[in-house]
């Protein structure tokens, strides 16, 4: 699914029709919930735990090298990986069921892929606060008053109503004037393609623990 989106993402980047990407997810529960328990337990050498890793990351590149502007939206919870996502994306709305939570010090490992894009988005500090809280949920008012989400909606209904409206208007704007500020939204990460994969091999070493193993399978025996 992630390579999926990275091929859908870099052709929607280089099609002359295309003036904005819209990141949503299907249902009408969780937005994303991270890697599953049963892929992380599968992963039993470095190399394999580096590529996994590198899924996020390069959707994340993805997104920050592609010269369309990727606009979010998060309807329901983002787990690990969904939080990094939503961070990725140049402007996000939520509605107010959209909790975020980094779990991934509970695994015995830590949000370190997606933290350059979550930090870039929400600062150092209330990034530490949620990757030293794994279990605790913050609320979508709280991530909207951190700078993940520009607005926290009551409704999906109003969250598409106003994605909708948003949309209209910014696909009139010069795609010239979109696209440098795309460039300067993102100033400053080209170093993210060595960044994001050094994260991945931490993440890649940490999970082959014996504290990681036992925490996922506690978690899977739960």
């Amino acid at each position: 699914m992630l390579r999926d989106l990275v091929e859908k993402i870099e052709a929607a980047g280089k099609d002359a029709d295309t003036v904005l990407i819209l990141l949503r997810s299907a249902g009408d529960r969780s937005f994303c919930a991270g890697a599953r328990f049963t892929e992380l337990a599968a992963i039993s050498d470095f190399e394999t735990g580096h590529r996994f890793f590198m899924g996020f990351a390069n959707v994340i590149n993805a997104i920050r090298k592609c010269p369309k502007i990727v606009i979010g939206r998060v309807h329901g919870k983002a787990v690990g990986g969904g939080v990094g996502l939503a961070a990725a994306c140049d402007y996000c709305m939520a509605t107010k069921y959209a909790s975020v939570r980094l779990s991934e010090l509970a695994v015995g490992i830590g949000p370190f892929v997606i933290g350059p894009a979550v930090e870039r988005k929400i600062g150092l500090s209330a990034f530490s606060q949620m990757s030293l809280n794994p279990t605790e949920w913050q609320t979508a008012e709280w991530a909207k008053q951190k700078g993940l989400f520009t607005e926290a909606f009551e409704t999906t209904g109003q969250l598409d109503e106003y994605i909708a409206h948003f949309t209209q208007k910014l696909v009139n704007m010069n795609p010239e004037a979109l696209a440098q500020l795309k460039k300067v939204f993102w100033e400053g990460t080209d170093h993210w393609d060595s960044l994001l994969s050094e994260r991945a091999g931490m993440s890649g070493r940490l999970i082959l623990s014996d504290f990681a193993k036992n925490a996922i399978q506690s978690f899977l025996q739960a």
